[in-house]
């Protein structure tokens, strides 16, 4: 059956792999990462690649956040949508670094992360659901995205499980997916072997500052002095009583609700990642089919209601009938980290402090480009220049005009 995914409501379930990941915190670090998550264990392990001793500080355990409620798509056509241009360039560079962060990964953990390569195909049922998707695709090739456009027998060619009713579809075959388990379960052995300690339920209370500089962090179990801290606290990186008022971060909660069905020789699969204008759905190795995800701007509103599995379940069976036979294993919700304008905020807030987060639904995809632009901007001084779009700013308002005397 695979590990485990988490659960909720009665809080995420953990990996048997992420078991006993918990140290002592200790005295200093070259750098402390505020956050246990895919981006601040990634920044991490990074960081430790550059010779720095480094901390991980995280308020609950490694992945509860969106890391391990995540789908784990890496998919920049499937995403690309009207106004997300600016995002382009960023995805698409993270995307080609993915296969050497993962052979990196894979040798440095042991681990298999479930890499696959089989493409994404997006699905419209219905006059008005292909014009949409018609809009979609000349989008891509606009922006120079490889996607061809598909009829309903060429969909149903490629996926044969899928209803007649499907109309049309895009196939997205640069497009790929990894395992968010495996991944954090391969990160956190990386991190232990590169030396990176990892402190879990501590939460972090404060910022130590001297002299304008941040020097270390406050926590419930005590203090840390560090030449570097970075803040990639995914969704609470917002949150008030960290940060001064004037550092705010505009990053706030975007609540997703999804599913784990069990598949088998009988009730048939997916061979690739497959969108809807409702779900989308991922095949993993172990033989799950995740299900996800809804999107509600509701705030730390925790827990799994009626309503979102119904719309999981009815927006999934509208294009694969086999679902009805499939067992649910689990259910689980998380917290998007989103920012005002849906894209990561990478940048210096002030000196010894960092931000990384703001991900919305593109962690996974933008792990590897974020993890080595904040390696270079801590041990080198400077943003790569892909990563200078995504600072602060971007959100600054222009100053009112004078009148003319």
């Amino acid at each position: 059956m695979g590990l485990p995914r988490p659960v909720s409501p009665i809080g995420q379930r953990r990996d048997p792999a992420l078991d006993a990941v918990t140290q002592a915190l200790p005295e200093r670090a070259d750098v402390a990462v505020v956050g246990g998550g895919l981006i601040g264990l990634a920044c991490a392990w990074r960081l430790a690649g550059r010779g720095l001793s480094v901390a991980v500080i995280e308020r609950e355990t490694v992945g509860c956040g969106a890391s391990l409620a995540a789908t784990g798509m890496l998919a920049p056509a499937a995403e690309h949508e009207p106004g997300s241009d600016p995002l382009l360039p960023l995805a698409l560079d993270s995307l080609a670094r993915w296969p050497g962060f993962r052979d990196d990964l894979e040798a440095a953990s042991g681990l298999s992360i479930d890499y696959r390569a089989d493409g994404t195909l997006v699905l419209a049922i219905g006059r008005d659901e292909v014009e949409r998707l018609r809009f979609r695709y000349e989008l891509q090739r606009r922006s120079g995205l490889d996607a061809g456009w598909l009829s309903g027998a060429d969909v149903r060619r490629l996926e044969p499980g899928l209803r007649p009713s499907v109309t049309a579809g895009v196939h997205c075959p640069l497009d790929h997916q990894v395992d968010p388990r495996l991944v954090m379960a391969a990160l956190v052995q990386a991190c232990r072997g590169a030396g990176v300690t990892i402190t879990e339920r501590t939460p972090v209370t404060g910022l130590d500052w001297s002299g304008g500089r941040v020097t270390g962090l406050v926590t419930d179990h005590g203090s840390l002095r560090a030449g570097t801290v970075i803040l990639a606290a995914g969704a609470w990186s917002g949150e008030g009583g960290l940060l001064p008022e004037s550092l705010s971060l505009p990053v706030r909660p975007l609540k997703g609700q999804a599913l784990a069905l069990r598949t088998t020789r009988q009730t048939g699969t997916l061979s690739r990642m497959v969108w809807t204008e409702q779900v989308h759905m991922a095949p993993k190795g172990d033989g799950q089919l995740i299900v996800g995800a809804t999107v509600e701007d509701c705030g730390f509103r925790a827990g799994v209601t009626a309503g979102g599995l119904y719309a999981l379940l009815e927006g999934a069976r509208r294009v694969l009938p086999g679902i009805e036979e499939m067992e649910v294993e689990a259910v689980w919700s998380g917290y998007r980290p989103t920012s005002d304008d849906d894209a990561p905020i990478i940048d210096t807030l002030a000196p010894g402090l960092v931000a990384a987060t703001g991900h919305h639904r593109n962690g996974y995809l933008l792990a590897p480009v974020t993890a080595d632009a904040v390696a270079d901007l801590v041990a080198g001084g400077e943003l790569p220049a892909v990563a200078r779009p995504f600072t602060l700013v971007r959100f600054a308002r222009p100053e009112p005009r004078r009148a003319a005397r």
